[in-house]
Formats: structure tokens, C-alpha cells, sequence
């Protein structure tokens, strides 16, 4: 059950006995909230799927959102190693099974292992890395690319069924709704994604990446720099369907 998160995977067998005894499986549903701003984090998550969000609340009460960790990391493995609290809202976007352990027993693992402490840095440099990438992403690319990348990072956590508002959309990537309905609408119309109220599903991921901005390929390179290992990536043959018409195509430009 543990082995469904990549990164406990990755550990050596006996970095993860000091502390496998005592992880524990639980639900993370639809919105809960993991973590509130300046607040300590008292359990480390390791998602079996799904998306834990890391969001900023701006002072219009609009979130966006940082990065997001999935089957492929762990949500407070930084305030196990230096005990820092949280300096974001942290929160569920989508829901899954998570294994999870109490961030005491993690700390006396990390006390007790110089390599367990490696790959928990590790874990955060590839975190700080995609935030970073983020950063730049939004600052460059046109909101077509930047949705692709964000839709492509999530099909890789969890598949290509996405329970998503357009609403929701808009608010994670900081841009008007009526942008994102736009873009949602060609990219239906080109055979990329179907979109119904609530729920997206990703149709075509090659296609996708086509229009999407370089920054999606950045962070898996990131994470394969880091780790010495490819994501964990959703099998795009059982997403693509029938070939679109060559009068489809959809216009990435700005």
C-alpha cells in the first residue's frame, strides 16, 4: 500500500523500516486543509495519488498556487528536517489515500540515518525548483501554455480524469475566469481535453504537450537531475483517442 507514493520507493530498505512500522493510511478528501499559514506541521503526508496543493491567499481572498506534490513526494519533509512552519496554505485539490506519519518519528528516523536526511533535501530542492520554474512560467508564458503545462502536471499525478471547475482553474493559476474558459474551449474544440462542468478529462496528452511551454519538460528534468529517476508519469496510451481533424488545430499563440 506504502509503494503506491514513488518517494518512500525510493528510500533504501533500511531507511524505510526505521520508521514503516508506524505510517498510516487515510483519506484526503476534496478541500480539506493540511496546513494553515505560520502553522506548525505536525504530520508528514506521502499522497498514494491525488494533489496537495500549496497555495498563497492574496488580500482579495483569491488563492493561488505555488506547486503542488503528489504520489511522487511528500508534504513536510522541510519542517522535518528544521522544524519551520508552514509558509503557505497547504491544502487537497484532488482527492486520494495518503500514507502518514507522525513528523516526531520522522525526525528521530532522520537522527538516525545521515542518508534519509539526504533525500529529504533532496525532496526540497526539487520542490524549491518547481516553485521557481513556476515563478517564471507565469511571468513569461501565455495562458494557453501555462494551462497545458498545469493540466500535463496533473495528469501526471493522477491520471486523466481531473475533477476541475473553470472557476477553480482560474483561481489555482491566478487568471481571469473568462481566460480560462476560453482556453478550455479550444482545446475541447482541437480534440485535446473534454470538458463537461466540474470535471475534466485529458484526451490527447502528446497534443498537449505540443502547446504547452517548455517548463513542464523543466520540472521532470529537475526531478530526474535530483533523484536519478523519471516521475512518475499516468501512461498516455489509454488517454489518446481518435485522431482530430487537421482542421482543428488549436492556435497557441498569444
Amino acid at each position: 500500500m506504502h509503494t503506491a507514493n514513488k518517494f518512500l520507493t525510493l528510500l533504501s530498505p533500511t531507511d524505510l523500516a526505521l520508521f514503516s512500522n508506524d505510517l498510516r493510511v487515510v483519506e484526503m478528501p476534496h478541500g480539506e486543509v493540511l496546513a494553515e499559514p505560520h502553522q506548525r506541521i505536525e504530520s508528514l503526508y506521502f499522497p498514494h495519488g491525488g494533489i496537495v496543493s500549496y497555495v498563497v491567499t492574496m488580500a482579495d481572498r483569491n488563492m493561488i498556487e505555488t506547486s503542488m506534490v503528489g504520489r511522487d513526494g511528500v508534504m513536510g519533509a522541510v519542517q522535518a528536517l528544521d522544524d519551520k512552519v508552514s509558509p503557505n496554505k497547504i491544502m487537497v485539490q484532488v482527492p486520494a489515500q495518503a500514507s502518514v506519519l507522525n513528523i516526531e518519528v520522522m525526525r528521530r528516523a532522520i537522527d538516525a540515518s545521515p542518508s534519509l536526511r539526504v533525500m529529504l533535501a533532496k525532496h526540497e530542492q526539487f520542490f524549491i525548483a518547481q516553485i521557481q520554474q513556476s515563478a517564471g512560467c507565469n511571468a513569461s508564458h501565455t495562458v494557453p501554455a501555462r494551462m497545458c503545462r498545469w493540466l500535463l502536471r496533473m495528469h501526471d499525478l493522477t491520471g486523466p480524469e481531473l475533477p476541475l471547475t473553470q472557476e477553480f482553474m482560474a483561481q489555482m493559476m491566478g487568471v481571469r475566469r473568462t481566460s480560462v474558459s476560453l482556453v478550455a474551449g479550444e482545446l475541447q474544440n482541437a480534440g485535446l481535453i473534454a470538458y463537461r462542468r466540474g470535471h475534466v478529462r485529458i484526451v490527447n496528452v502528446e497534443k498537449l504537450k505540443e502547446v504547452a511551454c517548455e517548463c513542464y519538460e523543466a520540472v521532470n528534468t529537475h526531478y530526474i537531475k535530483i533523484f536519478q529517476t523519471p516521475p512518475p508519469m499516468h501512461n498516455p496510451s489509454c488517454v489518446v483517442t481518435t485522431p482530430r481533424p487537421e482542421s482543428a488545430r488549436y492556435r497557441s499563440g498569444p
